[in-house]
């Protein structure tokens, strides 16, 4: 989920927060300054110019990787370890998201954009409802590879790419989208609350075991290694799912775990297609 995008001032198009790691980093300012540009100058159907990524940023990715893989195979529910079969990205260079585009059409009709920065809940999600996924790519600072305090192209690429080759789930991403273009305010809070338990921070049984399904978790190292341990695990009710707010500032504390990976995305696409998410 994306919050409000946090971008202005006369010397820089996207400005930090003074307790972001990269602040004091002229160098890397300037560098998310060029790569917010290009997605200022895009426009939407048309190719996606390649962001110039530096080695040291390619080295933070295979960083990040290297620490979430073996944290997959052993955590992450298996249906989305398939996928990524089907969507593999480099794990030593950032892939770029006109090169990704293709497989995402062919495969669900999905398609990546870029963004400059963080967007409303709203937009982000009408977009979903056109099929589109906008995409940050900048990364976050090279001091802190396994933190960052906004969605980077990290979240993007390794937590939604590969769900978005499932039809089934592409299609609840769309159904979501829908129903954010119409829903009041009141409603909007409903289906984001839907969104980021489920897309986001989703967990499925497997067997006897709980594993993550949600791009948060499948993205973050310190999610996906905790969420055991410290979240509470609460029963799948999507009404319940639909009135607990989030806090994407921190550590996720409350969870839902759904019965399965199919009846998540049955669930789901029934709660919208039925209005459940009118208030």
């Amino acid at each position: 989920m994306k919050p409000t995008l946090h971008a202005g001032g006369s010397a820089d198009l996207i400005e930090l927060d003074p307790d972001h790691p990269g602040f004091r980093d002229r160098v890397y300012r300037d560098r998310r300054n060029t790569i917010a540009q290009i997605a200022l100058s895009y426009r939407s159907g048309s190719s996606i110019p390649e962001a110039p990524y530096t080695k040291e940023e390619h080295g933070v990715w295979n960083t990040i990787w290297t620490q979430l893989e073996p944290l997959h195979q052993q955590l992450v529910t298996k249906e989305i370890l398939e996928l990524q079969q089907f969507l593999p990205l480099s794990h030593t260079e950032i892939p770029q998201l006109n090169s990704l585009n293709h497989q995402l059409q062919s495969a669900a009709g999905f398609r990546f954009e870029p963004v400059a920065g963080l967007v409303t809940a709203r937009t982000f999600m009408r977009y979903l409802g056109k099929r589109v996924f906008l995409s940050t790519q900048y990364i976050r600072h090279h001091s802190r590879p396994l933190y960052t305090p906004e969605p980077d192209v990290v979240h993007e690429l390794i937590g939604h790419a590969a769900t978005l080759v499932h039809p089934g789930i592409a299609e609840v991403n769309r159904l979501l989208g829908d129903a954010a273009d119409v829903a009041t305010e009141e409603e909007m809070e409903r289906i984001g609350s839907m969104y980021w338990y489920t897309m986001e921070f989703g967990l499925v049984r497997e067997n006897d075991d709980i594993k993550a399904f949600g791009a948060g978790l499948l993205s973050s190292c310190g999610e996906l290694e905790g969420f055991s341990k410290r979240a509470r695990i609460h029963k799948w009710d999507l009404e319940t799912i639909a009135q607990t707010p989030f806090d994407p500032t921190t550590f996720q504390t409350d969870l839902f775990v759904a019965p399965s990976f199919t009846q998540l995305l049955v669930d789901v696409s029934r709660w919208v297609r039925n209005g459940d998410w009118r208030s």
